[in-house]
């Protein structure tokens, strides 16, 4: 069945490759990984789900490392300045806010194999680190270890796992913090 253009087509924005990964999150979001299909997409987006191919050719693989990479990826732009260990730890509340955000997507960032998604993203922490005085051995091994922790802290948190065997709740905002603080000490 051939879909007939909407009288809204000629007033939403073209089809592009971030208009298709944001649907696809909103969809994760709300419905969950599971329900992200690219026939549902293509409703969400009100084209045809071959079209999607046009700016995906890889089709959900695609989708799926896009996802990743949108999520995961840290923002661009400069680093802000201050003290690098503050710096780290603005960054490591800020990914680990949009991990909880997108926490459908938290699954991919653990599982998929998309070292692209990441790569800008351990790069910038090691220049934060290497500005501040840390040598460039150390500070690889830092960002990759900082990285684990946020990813799998997060993955923990959205499990709503009392982790330590505990019979009472968890104060996910302390114990990230606490965490966090070790590992920055750690980096020498």
């Amino acid at each position: 069945m051939v879909r007939q253009p909407s009288i809204n087509a000629q007033h939403r924005a073209p089809l592009s490759t971030e208009r298709i990964i944001e649907a696809a999150l909103q969809i994760v979001d709300g419905q969950g990984l599971g329900r992200l299909t690219m026939r549902r997409l293509g409703d969400a987006l009100e084209v045809e789900a071959m079209a999607i191919y046009h700016h995906l050719p890889r089709g959900k693989e695609q989708l799926l490392d896009g996802l990743v990479a949108h999520v995961a990826a840290a923002p661009a732009g400069e680093s802000p300045p201050g003290r690098w260990q503050d710096v780290l730890r603005g960054w490591a509340g800020d990914y680990r806010g949009r991990l909880m955000t997108h926490a459908g997507v938290l699954p991919l960032v653990v599982t998929r194999r998309n070292p692209a998604a990441l790569t800008a993203t351990v790069a910038s922490l090691r220049e934060v680190m290497r500005r501040g005085g840390i040598a460039e051995d150390t500070a690889a091994v830092a960002a990759h270890t900082l990285l684990g922790y946020v990813i799998g802290h997060t993955a923990l948190e959205v499990r709503g796992t009392n982790e330590d065997g505990a019979d009472r709740a968890v104060n996910w905002d302390a114990r990230f913090t606490a965490g966090l603080d070790l590992v920055i000490r750690g980096v020498r």
